[in-house]
């Protein structure tokens, strides 16, 4: 007899699936406790929409993980700590303070078990923590935890250029000076 279950059972299959049972099996187990349907008509074709939904579903959270990802990629992340006269954190970096930083500063809200800590964060540093955003993508972010003197100092230097501009401002100031001396060179001498 052919049956839908309704759940998970060991080793005849998993719930959603369309299996072949013997009918006593169907009859004395699987429906008196509701673990399947037979599978006739209506509960074929409520079985079939069921799977379309889900399928939907999935393709729906997937594109979700994607549009997460462009937008975790590129991303770095700043946390600050307490730390006494070392690198040693008074507190600790956990999973719920990446999630939250990360909601806080990219904009894309994680749950604190999709943040790939395996222990809290106690030291200073840069480190990579892998964010999982569906079950097959996982994405690296870089994380820095710094103090909040250290920012300020940050804050107060000049920024600094882009390496790109820099070259052309050095370009531009070598034709300056190399422009400056073919003018001496031809002006006339008295």
């Amino acid at each position: 007899m052919k049956v839908i279950l309704q759940r998970d059972i060991p080793k005849v299959g998993k719930g959603g699936d369309i299996v072949a049972v013997a009918d006593g099996y169907a009859r004395n187990y699987l429906f008196p406790r509701q673990y399947a349907v037979p599978a006739t008509g209506g509960a074929l074709k409520e079985h079939a929409a069921r799977v379309a939904h889900e399928k939907a579903r999935a393709e729906k959270a997937r594109a979700e993980a994607d549009a997460g990802a462009a937008r975790l990629e590129n991303g770095s992340l700043s946390l600050t700590g307490k730390v006494g006269s070392g690198t040693k954190l008074y507190g600790s970096i956990t999973a719920q303070d990446v999630s939250d930083a990360i909601q806080r500063q990219l904009g894309v809200s994680i749950d604190k078990r999709r943040i790939g800590l395996a222990d809290p964060i106690k030291s200073l540093g840069v480190y990579t923590v892998p964010v999982r955003l569906h079950s097959d993508l996982v994405v690296p972010v870089q994380l820095e935890v710094t103090t909040e003197a250290e920012l300020e100092r940050r804050r107060s230097l000049p920024p600094e250029p882009a390496p790109e501009e820099a070259i052309v401002e050095a370009g531009a100031a070598e034709g300056a000076e190399s422009g400056a001396s073919e003018a001496q060179e031809a002006a006339p001498t008295a």
